[in-house]
């Protein structure tokens, strides 16, 4: 049976001067009721008072008859709205341990965004119209929404590259679950090639980040170079700086989805490695290589897609030694530096190149967790993700 599932379509649109300018009055106005809102919750918590998301809303009711706020009239009340409620559920968040507290929006730096439900937009014929414009949004349908959907929820935002998105959020029988396939593969990720998979293929990494180093370079000196404050040419080189940003995410997101959907189609299970990235990028060297290989966002798309079509990922524990492990006689060498590429196992001779090794022992060892159960320790909570515990292989003598 199909699966239920929420979908939100994300396509890009060319607004009209008029709809720029309201879109925009309501990005500023959404900002600074979260920002209002936020310190009122802020200064009731310092008096130990509890302000709910009811309280805030009549909060806003107030600031829109005073003189000061009467602006916030103009625009539609829904994004208003969704802001408060926005806050509410990072709150709570917060005091469930989940996040930290809610920090201010700042003007240059958060997303400019605004959220319309049902009530404050209208989808008729292909044709998106938000509240408070006249014409519909110059939308760009780059595939078409599934048969008889229709979105509950709108968000339309501005990148800082300057370009226009609106995503639609749907619910339907839109996800079937692929035939059951036997195959398993065990996936070692790296940075001389991005993924290595326990078949032996190795997927080279497109290292995106490195092929526009010398214009982001270039660019971002231009913009040292600009005096502070809000001037156009400051302004206009730092569009240039988002726009190569821009370009290096989207190739890479589009790379990591080519490769998670088909990783996901031809395998019943994936065995992948519980790689702590926030930590790994703490060494200043490998920093930037290990960012632009985006380990964390490979792992999160495979998981929901997996979860989308009836597969299993499962993540072994991080401390699992697979590149010192001999995947065929099981011998577990002392030391393996990361300049050491091939080496030959000193119980049985077998010559191993490291990552082919580490992949095809994440897939023993994951196997085992969905044959046996054996060594199942919860290391990170995900949709369709298990984490297989600390194995300490005992050496065998020759």
């Amino acid at each position: 049976m199909p699966t239920r599932v929420k979908w939100a379509f994300k396509y890009r649109f060319y607004p009209t001067d008029a709809q720029a300018a309201e879109l925009s009055r309501t990005f500023g106005c959404v900002r600074k009721v979260y920002n209002m809102a936020l310190a009122a919750r802020t200064e009731a918590w310092a008096r130990q008072e509890r302000v709910n998301y009811n309280q805030t809303s009549a909060l806003l009711t107030a600031w829109k008859k005073t003189e000061g706020l009467a602006y916030l009239n103009e625009v539609s009340s829904v994004p208003l709205q969704q802001a408060l409620r926005h806050l509410q559920t990072a709150f709570a968040n917060f005091f469930a341990k989940r996040a930290r507290y809610p920090r201010f929006k700042a003007k240059k730096k958060s997303r400019a965004s605004a959220e319309y439900t049902s009530s404050a937009f209208r989808f008729r014929d292909g044709n998106l119209t938000p509240a408070k414009m006249a014409d519909p949004l110059d939308i760009v349908w780059s595939r078409p929404l599934p048969d008889g959907a229709s979105p509950s929820t709108v968000t339309v935002s501005r990148d800082n590259a300057g370009r226009w998105f609106v995503s639609l959020l749907c619910e339907g029988p839109r996800v079937k679950p692929l035939a059951a396939a036997g195959t398993a593969v065990g996936i070692d990720v790296g940075l001389d090639h991005l993924l290595t998979l326990s078949t032996g293929e190795k997927i080279a990494n497109p290292r995106h980040e490195r092929r526009d180093r010398q214009r982001l370079a270039r660019a971002q000196r231009e913009l040292s170079r600009k005096a502070r404050g809000d001037g156009a040419n400051r302004r206009k080189a730092r569009r240039r700086v988002a726009k190569i940003h821009a370009r290096i995410a989207d190739r890479r997101r589009d790379v990591l989805h080519k490769l998670t959907t088909r990783l996901v189609r031809e395998n019943q299970t994936l065995v992948i490695e519980d790689l702590t990235v926030r930590n790994m990028v703490k060494n200043r060297s490998l920093a930037r290589a290990i960012s632009d290989a985006a380990w964390a966002e490979f792992r999160s798309m495979l998981e929901y897609k997996a979860g989308w079509y009836g597969r299993d990922v499962i993540a072994v524990d991080r401390f699992f030694p697979s590149s010192k492990l001999c995947s065929r006689c099981g011998t577990l060498r002392p030391e393996m530096p990361l300049n050491v590429r091939t080496w030959a196992c000193d119980s049985c001779g077998t010559v191993h190149d490291r990552d082919v090794n580490a992949a095809n022992n994440l897939l023993a060892a994951g196997l085992a967790v969905s044959v046996c159960g054996a060594g199942v320790r919860p290391q990170r909570r995900t949709p369709g993700g298990q984490s297989a515990m600390k194995q300490k292989t005992p050496r065998r003598e020759p």
